[in-house]
């Protein structure tokens, strides 16, 4: 459980990479682990393709901006009666890939307007990630744990869970073992999920991870 715990305590920065978590980790990324550079990358030119351009739409309606992270390149998004993805990416040849949800709150908070008997809508990302990571693992009590204040602001949002997951094995996920979830929300504007995928919860996953850390945040209205 100790073990478990560092990993989540590492893991859970996995958007939200602050200068504290930065020389907390150098020891682990002694020479000794180091892998070869990765290898130069040809990408899609995203901002053609058409999942780009309906993702940006998400984005746009949910006030959130995404910088496409150098390295990475865009794969399909699952989008089916189990799992409901907006966007992916992988590194090539690094059994590491990311998929992002991205919801805006608007319309929610329209109907709460019209039916005061709604759930408030800003407390909805506690069941949607409890959900998705029952999904994903196919149990109930997963290790989360809520992401602190500083790091929050950071990515503009006002709160946050993440969930280390172990993944039950499903054609959707490729076999991949181990799973990251983290939901973040924006009072009055949208939730923004990442789910981090790996065979591995070693060094390389947490670098992998750094990489993608700046991927989305909310915009400052």
């Amino acid at each position: 459980m100790k073990q478990l715990k560092c990993i989540l305590l590492q893991a859970i920065l996995l958007l939200c990479i602050t200068d504290v978590f930065a020389q907390a980790k150098r020891p682990l990324y002694l020479a000794a682990h180091r892998k070869k550079p990765l290898p130069a990358v040809t990408v899609k030119p995203v901002k053609g393709s058409a999942e780009f351009r309906e993702f940006s739409k998400i984005l746009a309606n949910a006030n959130v901006t995404f910088t496409f992270p150098k390295g990475f390149r865009e794969i399909p998004a699952v989008n089916n009666e189990n799992f409901s993805f907006d966007y992916a990416m992988e590194i090539p040849g690094r059994e590491f890939e990311i998929w992002f949800q991205v919801k805006s709150l608007k319309q929610n908070w329209l109907s709460l307007e019209r039916n005061h008997e709604q759930q408030n809508p800003d407390s909805s990302y506690l069941e949607v990630g409890k959900a998705q990571a029952t999904n994903f693992s196919g149990e109930q009590d997963n290790f989360v744990r809520p992401i602190p204040a500083n790091v929050l602001a950071r990515y503009n949002a006002d709160a946050g869970k993440s969930y280390l997951l172990t993944l039950m094995d499903m054609p959707e996920t490729k076999s991949y073992k181990y799973a990251l979830l983290i939901i973040l929300q924006r009072n009055h504007t949208g939730t923004i999920m990442a789910v981090c995928f790996t065979n591995e919860k070693d060094p390389e996953f947490f670098r992998n991870a750094d990489r993608a850390s700046n991927c989305l945040k909310f915009k400052i209205h």
